[in-house]
């Protein structure tokens, strides 16, 4: 039987082996750009492709989550990332440059985004809700001065600047129907605003690339259900869609000469790069092991030339390693080798992918991790107890890359199951919008569908099931303790969900019209988020909960774990005996930074020893 003193894998070691995140090519294709944690802490480090050697160019300044994406400047002076206050996420805006000087570069009252520079490097093109909505500014870094180039109602998604910098490509939603998005270009300046013709209201269009031509751009749209990737002619309006259409495909990046575009295709659990060549109109899929490609997206950040690419790539059970790849030849090598340290990786378990009903009949996929599959569990024939990981979102999923928590989790001897409910991305548009209007509902029938479907294997040990989830996946967690009280043994909500009005009142603004996307208008469907708000069915609940949750959360603040746990102080519960809470200090919405995954492990860890 398993027991701490037996797992394979040491808990502290699989937390701290080192992790890379975000890896971006130089304009010049030189080098690459990456968050890494070798020495045990977040820094910036680049990589030099002639050499074939790393070096560390920030000393602690950057910040200590890699939550944010970094950004090469057009003329690679320098590199842009995103520094906040303890993962509270009021990002100001930072360039690291060639020298290794590190320069603040813009500070805003809320929340900054970069998106682009100009080709020299001295204007900044960001997002940021200083104005009380995403909006799009830039900002030119000579003469200190600082212009708002859109002002909408809804959050602007995106912007990137033409190969000539006379125009911007953006994406924002005008229409009633707040799950539309729309694809734009406007002149530089903000003016001459103009949406494109793609899609249908309602559907997602997308823009997320410049041809080096300047008279088209790279698009996508969701109107004919499974996403698609297309190239859009300023000059006349037409769209030449890629492919046959029979997966969910997502644009990533087009090579510097505009021959290639990659796009990422989705395909039971797996994210696989495939690349569209529009000189002999062939498609191929790159010739990597079925897993998860990321693919760097806008301008060129994943090429080093003109047939040669740069994109991390995981398994399951391999993690992440960095791969060059050659488009004439389809062979890579490893510039960047995944770190096992002490850990033995045939420890790792890979993931299958299963299907099942839910109580409607609506199939749901997803990922099992088998631990008899590993060395803890081997030729163990006793009953298995399981966990069921609830992503977040809810518009993600869980996919065939490596994760750490599902990791940690098989080397305690737990099962895992993670299902992509209705809501999940990968399946279409019909499939994703299944959730509008009914957040805690039907996708919390898939969720506990998927714990029976566990319960239901004969190797598991169905009296001993915990349901697991962060952020949307805390909210599921709230959501199965209360609507389906006696399915679970325990249930562990981190940074998670309980009052969708007090949220929506403590949101920053570009997450309130998120929540209106999902839920509607909060006063005109008043009783509807209260009945969806687990708050209101603490009394419910009869199994005991552990919450966790990061005191500077701006997405999830931390009143959401704490009324939840005042309530059930009122209805006479006691902390540790019946629930169990912990506040995380110096943590927003999750965090990378190891030391706090190190702790992390440990709680989840002592606390399914004792519940399970």
């Amino acid at each position: 039987m398993h027991t701490p003193d037996t797992q394979s894998v040491d808990p502290e070691t699989l937390a701290r082996l080192p992790e890379f995140y975000h890896p971006v090519v130089s304009p010049d294709g030189s080098q690459v750009a990456f968050y890494y944690d070798e020495h045990g802490r977040n820094d910036l480090y680049l990589f030099d492709r002639e050499r074939g050697s790393y070096e560390q160019v920030t000393d602690g300044e950057a910040p200590r989550s890699a939550r944010w994406h970094v950004q090469w400047s057009r003329d690679g002076s320098g590199v842009y990332f995103h520094q906040d206050d303890a993962g509270d996420e009021q990002n100001d805006l930072v360039r690291v440059t060639a020298d290794g000087t590190v320069e603040p570069i813009v500070s805003v009252d809320g929340q900054a985004i970069f998106m682009d520079t100009t080709m020299d490097g001295q204007t900044v093109l960001y997002g940021s809700d200083e104005g009380e909505q995403m909006n799009l500014y830039r900002y030119d870094t000579a003469r200190d001065e600082r212009q708002q180039l859109t002002a909408y109602e809804h959050p602007v998604m995106y912007g990137a600047f033409s190969p000539d910098d006379d125009r911007i490509a953006y994406a924002t939603n005008e229409s009633d129907a707040l799950e539309n998005r729309d694809a734009y270009v406007m002149a530089a300046d903000g003016s001459e605003k103009r949406r494109l013709d793609i899609g249908e209201d309602g559907s997602e269009s997308t823009v997320s690339g410049w041809f080096p031509d300047g008279e088209r751009v790279l698009v996508s749209d969701n109107a004919a259900d499974l996403r698609r990737v297309g190239i859009y002619a300023l000059a006349t309006d037409e769209i030449e869609w890629l492919g046959l259409h029979e997966a969910e495909e997502a644009p990533a990046a087009i090579s510097p000469d505009g021959r290639y575009v990659l796009v990422s295709r989705q395909r039971r659990g797996a994210t696989m790069p495939v690349v569209y060549d529009l000189e002999t109109d062939e498609a191929t899929e790159l010739a990597v092991a079925e897993g998860v490609a990321s693919i760097p997206g806008g301008r060129t950040s994943a090429f080093v030339d003109d047939s040669t690419l740069v994109f991390s790539h995981s398994r399951p059970d391999a993690r992440k390693e960095l791969y060059e790849y050659d488009l004439e030849t389809h062979e890579y090598e490893v510039l960047l080798e995944a770190t096992y340290g002490d850990v033995d990786p045939d420890a790792f378990v890979d993931a299958e992918y299963v299907t099942y009903e839910s109580e409607d009949g609506l199939e749901i996929g997803g990922l099992l991790y088998d631990p008899r599959d590993g060395p803890v569990r081997a030729g163990d024939e006793t009953a298995v107890p399981g966990v069921v990981h609830v992503h977040g979102g809810p518009h993600a999923r869980s996919s065939k890359a490596f994760g750490l928590m599902a990791q940690f989790l098989v080397s305690r001897g737990y099962a895992v199951f993670q299902p992509n409910y209705r809501g999940s991305t990968g399946r279409g548009r019909a499939f994703k919008q299944a959730i509008l209007g009914d957040w805690g509902g039907m996708e919390q029938a898939d969720v506990a569908a998927g714990g029976r479907w566990l319960m239901d294997q004969d190797w598991i040990d169905a009296d001993r099931v915990a349901v697991y989830g962060g952020s949307y996946g805390g909210y599921s967690v709230y959501s199965q303790l209360t609507r389906y009280p006696t399915l679970w043994t325990t249930g562990i909500a981190s940074v998670g969900i309980t009052d969708l009005h007090r949220l929506y009142e403590e949101d920053m603004p570009h997450f309130q019209y998120m929540l209106r996307q999902q839920m509607g208008d909060p006063e005109e469907n008043h009783e509807l988020w209260r009945d969806r708000s687990p708050i209101e069915h603490v009394d419910e609940i009869e199994r005991p909960i552990y919450m966790i949750h990061g005191v500077n959360d701006p997405r999830c603040p931390i009143e959401q774990a704490r009324i939840f746990r005042d309530a059930l102080e009122e209805r006479g519960w006691t902390e540790g005996t019946d629930y169990e809470y912990t506040e995380l200090g110096e943590e927003g919405h999750g965090s990378t930074d190891i030391e706090q995954k190190v702790r992390k492990f440990d709680l989840l860890g002592d606390y399914l020893h004792r519940q399970l």
